[in-house]
């Protein structure tokens, strides 16, 4: 595809029993009296009840999410900051989905965070929880701050190791009582792909026992092929099938190595909105909606926050231009040593153009990848845009 192939960047990085009516030879007077005819209605409701208790108990299902999903997706290195934008912005967001875990070598899940801030990581966690929002951290195959597939193929390919890895990723949501997991597994080959398939499957079903939920982030791709091995490796169908929640990583389109240019242009991304709900119901589709940008020099880039190019900008006196056919915010500017630059970001305007396109493909829901210091006009378009219910957590966990 002109001008680079999407990737996500890897930097520090019911069902009720139905009594049916008695065959007409067997219906007697006994209906006709009053008392009877009571305590068998009573009877009935009773039953009834107790079978919409039976359905709705954990086991069964998982906890189904409000109209609009809304989550705030915070990179572990960002998480205590992430999470008072969040709580500041409360009434926006339905779910916080925390970086908070990667693989170890042996295929271990480990906090992804630097060890030093677990109890700050632990009390904006709690936070997030008792604002009743609902926890679903993220559990990426990320090693040493970058995405890995290994040793996540070894036990794709292993049933026992997988069987192993799902019960390890239950037990961490049941024992710390979230409401579900974020998978996002990437950096897979197109022969991952069946045994990624039926991990997940499995994953999800095992969830669903215990009433917990599953999302999984997906590459945003245009057709099943996608761009390469990696987008082949996973099946937007398959997966649309059994996950609660697909997030699709509708950013990257120009990254940190690609040449400079939009990082989610809004013609790319209402593409992969079309194919993405050709192959999975819009109910569970989740777009993922950047918030920050790269500043390219040299051939390279770099991620930039929203509040660094505008600082950028001023310092350099660089007017900021909008492209209105990918709809998102630029400039240029030489720095002191004499490299020219380029920068292309995200701000509330470039935002709301995304946030359009999801409402308007009819997908349940949006997440925003929380790099750091957003415009502050976001959270007034995401409001208009993609109001939720209020005081109607998705499947909130009750803190131990």
């Amino acid at each position: 595809m002109p001008g680079g192939r999407p990737r996500r960047s890897a930097d520090p990085v019911p069902r009720l029993h139905v009594v049916g009516a008695q065959p007409a030879a067997r219906r007697g007077k006994w209906w006709r009296r009053p008392l009877l005819r009571g305590l068998v209605l009573a009877a009935v409701l009773l039953a009834a009840a107790a079978a919409v208790v039976v359905w709705m108990m954990p086991g069964t299902s998982a906890p189904q999410p409000p109209a609009n999903t809304v989550v705030a997706s915070l990179p572990y290195w960002n998480i205590t900051a992430g999470a008072e934008v969040t709580l500041a912005n409360r009434n926006d967001f339905t779910e916080v989905s925390p970086w908070m875990f990667g693989l170890d070598a042996q295929g271990r899940i480990a906090p992804l965070y630097d060890p030093r801030e677990a109890s700050a990581v632990q009390a904006s966690t709690e936070r997030l929880r008792a604002a009743g929002l609902s926890l679903m951290p993220t559990l990426a195959n990320v090693s040493g701050g970058q995405f890995t597939d290994q040793p996540i193929t070894g036990i794709l390919h292993d049933p026992t190791l997988t069987a192993n890895h799902i019960a390890a990723i239950v037990a961490l949501v049941t024992d710390r009582g979230y409401a579900g997991i974020d998978i996002d597994y990437e950096e897979l080959n197109a022969a991952d792909r069946s045994a990624f398939t039926t991990f997940i499957t499995d994953l999800a079903a095992a969830l669903h026992a215990h009433g917990k939920r599953l999302s999984v982030a997906l590459f945003a791709k245009t057709t099943d092929a996608g761009y390469d091995q990696r987008n082949l490796a996973q099946d937007y169908a398959a997966i649309g099938r059994v996950a609660d929640e697909v997030r699709l990583m509708a950013y990257d389109y120009h990254w940190a190595t690609s040449p400079p240019g939009p990082v989610a242009p809004i013609g790319w991304v209402r593409d992969v909105l079309r194919y993405a709900t050709s192959q999975i119901p819009a109910a569970k589709i989740v777009l993922g909606i950047p918030l920050s940008g790269y500043d390219w020099s040299g051939g390279s880039g770099t991620v930039i926050t929203w509040q660094q190019a505008f600082q950028l900008a001023n310092r350099y006196h660089a007017p900021v231009q909008y492209d209105t056919v990918g709809q998102s915010p630029w400039f240029t500017y030489t720095d002191d040593a004499g490299r020219p630059h380029e920068v292309w970001l995200e701000n509330a305007a470039s935002t709301r153009a995304k946030l359009d396109a999801a409402h308007g493909a009819g997908v349940g829901g949006v997440y925003l990848w929380m790099y750091g210091s957003e415009d502050a006009g976001t959270w007034t378009q995401l409001e208009q845009a993609f109001p939720v219910e209020r005081g109607t957590p998705s499947g909130s966990a009750v803190s131990r």
